[in-house]
């Protein structure tokens, strides 16, 4: 089968989650037999050019094209999407696979010229903090267009699926990502940099946007009687207005430490010997890095939206979202019973590996593309 994707920012990358899901997705099918082409934007990762990768036609077998994207905020994804389309349009595939809400509004042109097409909606991106009038009303509008275009739309959570049935009487299909089992790295790298040891930090790793609720993490963190850090690792999205705001909360409590974006052997390292793990997200589609962190054998805290309690079940600790004081006598608790820590820790990474499996979610996906 020939399949092209597009949507996303560029692979291989960990920009954000949907380029993590294009990457395992893409090279999966291609080794499975199937011929696929994504289409990359131009341009430098969201967090500088330092953590760009070198310019390759090729990753893992899949095909990489690069689309003209216009550079500008609000510009480059409407822009890459398009020319994407355009490209898959006249392409020679069997399906052309849409991810995100934007993207999914060229999603006609492909349509147009016959072509079975597919859209995975990561979440509703329309409802993030970030976006102004103009880019929240085309969001709405991708996803307008995907529930009346789609031949098969794909949702990575329940409550998501009930919004389209709701909004759409549209059916689709709960295909949630994937995760593998990981192996666990000593504290190197991190100890030098930042003299982080094991179980010394407590862990929040993410793009750096409001919707993650990292502003009052930081409020409750900074109210609560520990010796432990609280590590903030991710790059921040289009704007350094947010970053700012959360290092001004930070203040001079010297236990909070910002390690910017971060790859490799460094995310492993911090990943493994996190005390906590904490995702107080506002808003998910389904979170990776809280499937990674699970991976990893950490005890997690999760805010009580449906796209994370759906995830962790009663295998992680949560607490009620939005409310700072709730978080912050969850991690007080946590902070002073290692035992109850320990328990979570002990059940994370058999169960979720074994309940999202990346090899289900690509069986899943081609059943899909051939139906």
């Amino acid at each position: 089968m020939k399949i092209a994707m597009l949507g996303h920012k560029r692979i291989p990358s960990r920009e954000g989650g949907v380029e993590i899901v294009v990457g395992e997705l893409s090279s999966r099918m291609h080794e499975k037999g199937h011929d696929v082409t994504v289409y990359n934007r131009s341009g430098a990762h969201v967090s500088g050019k330092e953590f760009g990768t070198v310019d390759v036609k090729d990753y893992n077998g899949v095909k990489l094209k690069k689309v003209f994207t216009l550079n500008v905020k609000g510009l480059a994804a409407m822009t890459s999407s398009f020319c994407a389309a355009v490209c898959a349009a006249f392409g020679k595939y069997d399906v052309v696979h849409f991810h995100a809400e934007g993207p999914c509004a060229m999603m006609w042109i492909p349509k147009m010229f016959g072509k079975r097409v597919v859209a995975t909606i990561h979440g509703l991106d329309w409802q993030r903090a970030k976006w102004g009038g103009f880019a929240t009303k085309y969001l709405q509008f991708g996803e307008k267009v995907a529930a009346k275009c789609a031949d098969e739309i794909i949702v990575l959570s329940k409550n998501v699926q009930q919004y389209f049935k709701d909004t759409y009487d549209r059916d689709t299909r709960f295909i949630p990502n994937g995760i593998d089992k990981m192996p666990m790295q000593d504290a190197d790298i991190i100890k030098q940099n930042w003299g982080l040891e094991k179980d010394n930090y407590i862990l929040f790793l993410g793009r750096i946007v409001p919707e993650k609720g990292i502003l009052y993490l930081i409020k409750a963190f900074k109210s609560i009687k520990t010796d432990k850090k609280l590590v903030i690792a991710g790059g921040s999205s289009d704007t350094t207005e947010f970053m700012n705001e959360i290092e001004r909360e930070a203040g001079d409590d010297d236990r909070i430490i910002f390690t910017g974006f971060i790859q490799g052997k460094t995310l492993e390292e911090l990943y493994s010997n996190a005390y906590i793990y904490v995702l107080p997200s506002d808003l998910e589609g389904m979170p990776i890095s809280l499937l990674e962190a699970m991976s990893y054998g950490n005890c997690c805290v999760v805010s009580s939206i449906p796209e994370c309690t759906e995830v962790v079940q009663d295998k992680a600790v949560v607490f009620e979202q939005g409310n700072a004081d709730a978080l912050k006598n969850t991690l007080q608790s946590l902070c002073d019973n290692p035992d109850t820590v320990q328990k979570y820790k002990n059940g994370a990474s058999d169960y979720i590996c074994s309940k999202y499996n990346w090899d289900n979610v690509v069986d899943k996906t081609l059943e899909l593309y051939e139906r």
